[in-house]
């Protein structure tokens, strides 16, 4: 069983779920009320099916038409737990209080990691490489294994990566027609700065993609 939101005794985890969230917050929005709703969003760590929970704005946007400036990004040991937490009256309530009035666009991507070593809770201060991928129409199953084994093997040419998580999104509907999602975790942007992790890809594999969203974000404080 994994362990509590406070509390990570065993760093090696087999399993667990990511959902990341992108918002676009409107450009006109009162600034105390974008700073109450995400104080709020950070205080839904202590929910009970939370196993890690930050939320904050977004570095950098590395390549994209799309534009967003604030992330959250969670944890949780199943698909489950995740329901609970969408479900939970306290999460419900930050988004009903806030969502129309201050956000202007929302996309969310869930992904199951696959044999991760690490601490679940990501530390603060550190820097994360997000990366969203979009497969062409018409992709066959080998297409996307390939893309999705391509990716995982990227932690071994860049060893400053601290934990790479990857998967298939299982939450169609606001992930706007991207399908695959990782997370590569560094120390700080330090060591993020000078990487291009999409060099991973080799070109024949970039031919499988219709489009891809990348974006950097340091693990708030708060």
């Amino acid at each position: 069983m994994l362990p509590s939101p406070n509390s990570d005794p065993n760093p090696n985890h087999s399993q667990f779920v990511e959902h990341v969230v992108l918002f676009k917050v409107k450009p006109d929005a009162d600034p105390p009320a974008v700073n109450a709703m995400f104080s709020n969003l950070n205080g839904l760590n202590s929910l009970d099916p939370v196993l890690h929970l930050k939320a904050g704005p977004i570095a950098r946007t590395r390549s994209s038409p799309l534009y967003f400036t604030h992330m959250l990004h969670s944890r949780y040991r199943n698909k489950t737990d995740l329901r609970s937490y969408a479900d939970h009256p306290a999460h419900i309530r930050v988004v009903t209080s806030y969502g129309r009035a201050i956000v202007d666009d929302i996309m969310a991507v869930d992904w199951l990691s696959d044999d991760v070593t690490g601490s679940i809770i990501v530390p603060t201060g550190s820097a994360m490489r997000v990366t969203f991928l979009k497969l062409k129409e018409g992709v066959e199953e080998s297409g996307k294994n390939e893309i999705l084994g391509m990716v995982k093997r990227i932690k071994e040419q860049f060893p400053s990566i601290k934990q790479l998580t990857v998967g298939e999104n299982f939450s169609p509907g606001r992930d706007k027609g991207f399908s695959i999602g990782s997370i590569a975790v560094f120390a700080g942007m330090t060591d993020l700065e000078d990487l291009d992790l999409e060099s991973g890809l080799a070109n024949e594999q970039k031919e499988f993609l219709d489009g891809t969203l990348v974006l950097d974000f340091v693990v708030p404080s708060v």
